[in-house]
């Protein structure tokens, strides 16, 4: 691990407003170098200072971002790990398997590292997990073609909608809405009668490779989507407009192109397929940064909810801090 900034530094940056200028002063602050295979997936948690990991390395990683250490690390050598994301609890975790025979979903404490439940339904890799902020419930879409509701409290699904193609799926923010991207479309349901269909149908101007991720701005005014051919659409979520396409590198066929919204929903960053990270501006639509990873993997990616960090996973974890040195607005201000 290689540290740089103290926390009391981090706590100046935060209360900053992200503009472009600090948005392209951003570089690792923090980098955990002891993974032995990539990084498969992340997840910060909404109310504290945690962040989960899942790596090819089979291991489940529990990090503090404020002191900037590793609390804990868990082995799943038995089934493996693939995606992992946060309940509402900051030591519990639901994750999916990376073993080819079982694809269930486990419900894991990290505190005293226990299995609470199993998620017995899909039959192929599962390739997207989002949890409802508004209660216990999530949703998994995988590729045996079948998106999956569940309760955190049953171990059998809740509801079943079926695809026609890989899925990328996700909840807006207040819980009430989810979004199923396929097929070149985006399909809203309301979560509370999602059994009578989408009652919206957006299309993202004709890109019909397989959707990897959807995921909703924190105001949920926004939404974007990237797809397999190295595109990033950022759309209107109540309209259904199209605002922006950002292209970057394609993928290989066992990559997943991330992409997250900065808090405010004001920028966007993704991976690309030789490794680079991007950030462009929503409001202009122009790449505003970009930087080199040397990786030729698009890297995990995922910004800190309402802070002036992001975090990157590849065979690296880093976390990505604002300069203030390489601001002229700021030098001096202390």
């Amino acid at each position: 691990m290689v540290g740089s900034g103290a926390p009391s530094e981090r706590e100046d940056k935060v209360s900053l407003e992200l503009t472009e200028e600090i948005l392209q002063s951003m570089e690792i602050g923090t980098l955990f170098s002891d993974y032995n295979c990539r990084i498969s997936s992340m997840d910060f948690h909404k109310t504290s200072s945690y962040l989960v990991t899942a790596s090819d390395d089979e291991s489940i990683r529990l990090y503090d971002v404020s002191s900037a250490t590793c609390l804990k690390t868990i082995n799943s050598k038995k089934y493996g790990v693939d995606l992992v994301c946060f309940t509402s609890h900051p030591t519990t975790v639901i994750y999916s398997s990376k073993n080819g025979w079982d694809e269930s979903l486990r419900l894991l404490s990290l505190h005293d590292n226990k299995y609470l439940r199993y998620f017995k339904g899909h039959h192929d890799r599962v390739v997207s997990l989002s949890l409802c902020s508004r209660n216990e419930c999530f949703i998994s879409g995988s590729l045996d073609r079948t998106v999956l509701l569940w309760d955190q409290k049953a171990e059998k699904c809740q509801g079943l909608l079926r695809v026609q193609g890989r899925p990328a799926t996700a909840y807006d923010e207040q819980g009430l809405v989810f979004a199923i991207a396929f097929g070149g479309y985006i399909r809203m349901f309301d979560a509370r009668k999602y059994e009578k269909g989408p009652f919206d149908i957006f299309s993202v101007g004709g890109d019909v490779s397989d959707a990897n991720v959807v995921k909703f701005s924190n105001d949920g005014r926004l939404m974007l989507l990237t797809t397999m051919d190295g595109r990033i659409h950022v759309l209107d979520s109540f309209r259904g407009t199209l605002l922006s396409t950002y292209n970057v590198k394609p993928l290989s066929s066992n990559s997943t192109l991330e992409a997250s919204f900065s808090p405010e929903g004001m920028f966007v960053i993704s991976g690309s397929g030789d490794g680079t990270v991007h950030a462009w501006s929503v409001r202009s639509g122009k790449e505003v940064a970009n930087w080199l990873l040397y990786d030729v993997e698009p890297p995990v990616i995922k910004w800190a909810p309402g802070s002036l960090m992001f975090a990157t996973g590849s065979t690296e974890l880093s976390f990505w801090i604002p300069d203030l040195s390489k601001l002229a607005a700021y030098v001096g201000r202390k």
